[in-house]
C-alpha cells in the first residue's frame, strides 16, 4: 500500500463569537433600567466614561402639575418625566409600625407594653398569631389564664381580626366589632366545612334557619377579610416604566423611546486628550476604544428597538384602535422580514421590553400570537384575541348558568374563529379561569344561583 499526502484549498464561512459580539447581544435585550446599571457598572471601570439620563420632573413642578388636573394649562418643561413615578401614591406604615402604635397608647405601663410586644413579634403578615399561646405565655411571664386575658386585650386592636389564632376566630373577631355575632353566625363559622363544601342544606341545619336568613349570613362573611393584615405589607404593583411610547398624530401612529429613562454615553475626551500626552497613552487608547464601543452599540441597540416596536405597532393597528380583542396575529419571522434582522434578533429585543399603548402597557411579547383556522379572512383570529374573547364570555355569563368549555367552543366558532373545546380548556388554564362547575359552586356559595 502507498501513502502519500496531498493538500486541498477552500473558503468558508464562520461566525465567531466575540466578548464584544456577546455583549451587543446582550444589549439587545435589556430594558432601559437595565441599561443604566450596565453602563454603570461599565463607567467604574473606565475613567473617560459617564452615563446621564434626562432629570425628571423637580417634586414643586410635579405637584403644580398634578394640582392642574387632567386638563390644567401647565406645560411640562422640555425634560420628560415619569408619570408612573407621578401617580404612586404614598407607601403606607407596615403592620408592625401600624399595632405598635396602637400599643403605645392601649399599653401605657412599660411592662404590660413590654408583654405586649411579645405577641407583636409573633404577629405573621397575614395578621393571625403565629406561635401557640402557652409559648407566648412563657416569654411574657404569664400564667395560662392571663395570657388567654391578655391576649383579648391585645385583639382589640384595629382593623379588628388581628391577633387571631384561626380563621373562624378571624371573623368572629370582626363579627363581634360590626355587631353581627348572632347565633346563626356562630354557628355558621362552627361550619365553615360545609361552607366550603357547598352544602347548603346542611348549613341550615345546623344554623337551624331558613335558606334566606343563611344567604344574608352568608353575604355578612363573604365582607369580612380572612387576612386582615395583608392590606399593610401586600406587595406594590411596582411595574417598571415602558422602554417603547406609541401615540397617535396625525400622521398616524408614531413609536418613540421613552427618553426619560433611556441613559446616554458620555465620553470625557477632554481628560482623555490630556492623559495622552503622557506615558498611559496606551491605556487611553483601550478606554476610549471601549467607550466608543459602547456608544455606538447602545445606538445600534436604541435604532434596532425602534424599528422593530414600529413594525409591531404597524401591523397591530387594530389593537391600538380598539383593544386585546384585535390583535392580530403576527409571529417573529414576519417582523424580522420587514425590519431585515435575523428572528433571534427580534425575538431578543421582544423578551424584555415594553411599549406604552392607549390600551396599557404592555410587554413586546404580547403582540406576538399564532394564527387560528378561520371561516373567512378574518384578521382576529390569533390565539391572544380567542384568549380575550373568552375572558369576555365568562366575565358577561349568567352566575346561575355558566358556559362549560363546549358552549364557549361553539360561540367562537360561530363567530368565525374554529375551536374546538380541548383548545378552549388549554387557554382557560393559561388564564387561571375555573371551570363551570367551579365557577356554578362559587356563584351558589355567593347567593347568585
Amino acid at each position: 500500500m502507498q501513502l502519500q499526502t496531498s493538500q486541498h484549498f477552500g473558503q468558508r464561512q464562520s461566525l465567531v463569537v466575540t466578548a464584544q459580539l456577546q455583549r451587543a447581544i446582550c444589549l439587545l435585550q435589556m430594558t432601559n433600567t437595565d441599561l443604566q446599571g450596565f453602563i454603570e457598572k461599565e463607567a467604574e471601570e473606565n475613567p473617560f466614561l459617564d452615563m446621564k439620563v434626562r432629570e425628571k420632573l423637580t417634586p414643586e413642578a410635579r405637584r403644580e402639575l398634578a394640582a392642574s388636573g387632567p386638563s390644567g394649562g401647565v406645560k411640562a418643561p422640555a425634560s420628560d418625566f415619569d408619570f408612573l413615578e407621578m401617580r404612586v401614591a404614598a407607601r403606607p406604615p407596615s403592620l408592625y409600625a401600624h399595632v405598635s402604635d396602637q400599643f403605645n397608647v392601649m399599653f401605657p405601663d412599660p411592662r404590660e407594653r413590654a408583654m405586649a410586644e411579645v405577641f407583636l413579634e409573633a404577629l405573621e403578615p397575614s395578621g393571625w398569631l403565629g406561635d401557640e399561646l402557652d409559648l407566648l405565655a412563657q416569654r411574657a411571664g404569664l400564667d395560662p389564664e392571663a395570657a388567654d386575658a391578655f391576649l383579648a386585650r391585645v385583639q382589640q386592636v384595629e382593623p379588628a381580626g388581628l391577633f387571631a389564632r384561626s380563621l373562624a376566630e378571624c371573623l368572629e373577631l370582626q363579627a363581634r366589632d360590626k355587631g353581627w355575632l348572632s347565633a346563626e353566625f356562630a354557628a355558621l363559622l362552627a361550619n365553615l366545612d360545609k361552607l366550603a363544601a357547598a352544602d347548603l342544606k346542611g348549613l341550615s341545619r345546623a344554623c337551624s334557619c331558613t335558606p334566606e336568613t343563611l344567604r344574608t349570613q352568608m353575604k355578612r362573611l363573604r365582607s369580612l377579610d380572612p387576612k386582615p393584615g395583608a392590606q399593610f405589607d401586600a406587595p406594590t404593583d411596582n411595574q417598571r416604566s415602558p422602554d417603547l411610547i406609541v401615540r397617535k398624530s396625525a400622521e398616524g401612529w408614531l413609536v418613540d423611546l421613552n427618553r426619560s429613562t433611556l441613559p446616554t454615553v458620555v465620553i470625557d475626551d477632554a481628560s482623555a486628550r490630556q492623559m495622552n500626552r503622557t506615558e498611559a497613552r496606551e491605556f487611553v487608547s483601550d478606554r476610549l476604544s471601549s467607550a466608543r464601543w459602547l456608544r455606538r452599540a447602545i445606538e445600534h441597540r436604541n435604532k434596532t428597538s425602534l424599528q422593530i416596536g414600529a413594525e409591531i405597532a404597524r401591523r397591530q393597528t387594530a389593537f391600538l384602535e380598539h383593544g386585546p380583542a384585535h390583535i392580530r396575529p403576527m409571529i417573529l419571522r414576519d417582523v424580522a422580514e420587514a425590519v431585515g434582522v435575523h428572528e433571534s434578533t427580534v425575538s431578543r429585543v421582544t423578551s424584555g421590553l415594553m411599549m406604552a399603548t392607549p390600551q396599557g402597557t404592555f410587554p413586546l411579547k404580547t403582540f406576538f400570537s399564532a394564527a387560528l383556522g378561520t371561516s373567512d379572512d378574518d384578521a382576529n383570529g390569533s390565539a391572544a384575541a380567542v384568549r380575550h374573547r373568552i375572558q369576555q364570555l365568562v366575565r358577561d355569563e349568567p352566575a346561575d348558568a355558566p358556559l362549560s368549555d363546549d358552549a364557549i367552543a361553539r360561540i367562537i366558532t360561530s363567530e368565525g374563529t374554529e375551536l374546538a373545546r380541548r383548545t378552549v380548556a388549554k387557554y382557560r388554564d393559561m388564564l387561571k379561569i375555573k371551570s363551570s362547575f367551579q365557577r356554578r359552586r362559587e356563584a351558589l356559595l355567593n347567593g347568585a344561583a
